[in-house]
């Protein structure tokens, strides 16, 4: 591994190619909300269900609940020590079938979409070694993580393919709309790179994608993202559902062109040069097939009992907002029990939850009554047509329960005060002017490796305060948190235990309160609609 400084650039569209009305009414509404303060924010009465244009498939598809629900295998040791795991991944290219009958060509991490879930133990560290054999550079985050600076994931920290030229030879230029400039932090490796997590950090489902300058969201629309489990002790000693009662559960729409490839509407469809999309698509990019581990509107054989579904939202700008409803219209409680970092210290009930991009819930849904032969649907509340279906359970037998939700969860969540912040910061999430035209920015500024917009130091506690003019998944690296309000009201009830990703709508605001532990070096928050955090909407937080 070596130091080179890596050539970076700023996807953007031009002022021609946005709507000039439109430009004016996303500004006009952040006008509104600042305008009447943080805490009024909220009071917006325009929130349409999504942000983004979507695209429409090109092949046939197949009718919901056909295709069986596939698991990802969960990945072995390469290698193990007494105290230590190594893994190993090759980001391939490969050709599979996610349609019936039609071949996809997709990007993965060993082959499959979604890549092999990892689990590791609380406590015990782990290395994963990336080899990238794909046609661009790549970055592994893992999302959520508490990592080191060094394998967190930074845009820049490229791995690059064995044939791709050397950044440190590229100069200041401007191509294709896209300005170029050297992170002169980046730390370049050639083929492979090995990413350390200490894995010190609360049982919680996290999961992993490519997270490169300006092209993270091609990059996870073409398949590379998948799921990480951590376990521990705390999470052992309840009775909750495990083994094939537990289900991860990947939710992530897609679009197929004519030839059974994945469409999308690249500036650059090699993904070297130019980033960005076109300008229909520059709020976010939304498919009308939706995918459940990697399978369309999969259906899943289940007894009558009670299942631990982990519900991950991997699509790039779409929300859900999903429901579990018996073909003759009952809906089934979705009783929350963990958030994106672990359990909560007391379960949720829910008949409708709302998930947006990057976000994870850890929620049981009970079975039991239900007839064998019936089918329970999971639907989208925010879809229409197709993108409203999701996925669908059969009950298929009677079993003895043996699990149960207790009242009290977990004892482990950090105990933060408000009172103990010792800065409140705020930022608004928007679109807005970049240097080369318009983009998506955080406090007027588009993202830039060069500088640091965040400086505080290891073990400080802070309040953070979003307003947001259109829909913005907000995502902490390094930390969770906890929401401490919306439009200055009290959190939503989905808001509760520790995060990490924060939904906001459009007009709306929110606080959140954090402990910024762990460890010194450069992180990121941003955007996680993937679109807009390649363009610009993302910013750096320099921990001392």
């Amino acid at each position: 591994m070596s130091e080179r400084p890596e050539l970076i650039r700023h996807g953007t569209w031009s002022s021609t190619e946005w709507p000039r009305r439109r430009v004016l009414g996303l500004g006009g509404a952040l006008g509104l909300a600042t305008a009447g303060g943080l805490t009024l924010s909220g009071a917006m009465a325009h929130r349409p269900a999504s942000t983004g244009g979507q695209l429409r498939s090109a092949v046939p598809l197949p009718r919901p609940y056909t295709v069986p629900l596939p698991i990802p295998p969960v990945l072995e040791p390469a290698a193990t020590s007494r105290f230590a795991d190594r893994y190993e991944i090759t980001q391939r290219q490969v050709s599979a079938e996610i349609l019936p009958g039609i071949r996809t060509r997709l990007w993965t991490y060993d082959g499959t979409f979604p890549g092999p879930t990892i689990e590791s133990r609380r406590g015990r560290p782990i290395t994963v070694a990336h080899r990238n054999e794909l046609p661009v550079p790549t970055v592994v985050h893992l999302h959520g993580g508490r990592t080191p600076a060094a394998s967190d994931g930074y845009p820049t920290d490229l791995v690059l393919p064995h044939d791709w030229p050397d950044p440190a030879r590229h100069h200041h230029r401007h191509q294709g709309g896209a300005h170029a400039m050297f992170d002169p932090r980046a730390v370049i490796s050639r083929t492979t790179r090995e990413y350390t997590f200490p894995m010190n950090q609360r049982a919680a489902m996290l999961w992993y994608h490519d997270h490169r300058m300006d092209f993270t969201a091609p990059a996870i629309w073409r398949g590379l993202a998948g799921m990480h489990i951590i376990r521990d002790g705390v999470e052992d000693a309840l009775d909750l559902p495990r083994g094939e009662h537990e289900l991860p559960l990947m939710i992530a729409d897609r679009a197929f062109a004519a030839d059974g490839s994945l469409a999308y509407p690249s500036l650059d469809p090699a993904l070297r040069d130019r980033p960005g999309v076109r300008a229909t698509y520059a709020a976010g990019v939304l498919g009308d097939v939706i995918l459940v581990n990697g399978a369309p509107w999969p259906i899943h054989e289940v007894a009558a009992s009670r299942y631990r579904l982990r519900l991950l939202n991997a699509s790039n700008a779409r929300h859900y907002e999903l429901q579990a409803v018996t073909d003759d219209g009952h809906r089934l409680d979705l009783v929350q029990i963990g958030a994106d970092q672990g359990l909560l210290a007391a379960p949720v009930v829910h008949t409708t939850l709302p998930i947006a991009p990057a976000e994870r819930y850890d929620v049981v849904v009970d079975f039991a009554g239900l007839p064998v032969g019936s089918r329970v649907r999971l639907i989208n509340r925010l879809g229409t047509g197709r993108t409203r279906e999701v996925m669908a359970f059969r009950i298929t037998r009677r079993v003895r329960e043996d699990t149960r939700i207790p009242d009290l969860l977990a004892a482990d969540l950090p105990t933060w005060r408000r009172s103990e912040a010792t800065a409140v910061r705020d930022f608004a999430f928007r679109a807005g002017q970049m240097q080369h035209g318009r983009g998506w920015v955080i406090g007027g500024r588009a993202f830039d490796p060069l500088r640091t917009d965040v400086r505080t130091r290891l073990g400080a506690t802070e309040v953070w305060r979003f307003v947001a003019d259109v829909h913005h998944p907000i995502h902490l690296h390094l930390v969770g948190f906890r929401v401490l309000a919306r439009g200055g009201r009290a959190p939503l009830p989905h808001d509760a235990g520790l995060k990490d990703t924060i939904s906001l709508r459009p007009g709306e605001s929110a606080e959140i309160l954090t402990r910024f532990d762990g460890y010194r070096g450069r992180y990121l928050f941003h955007c996680h609609n993937a679109e807009h955090e390649d363009m610009g909407m993302m910013a750096n937080l320099e921990l001392t």
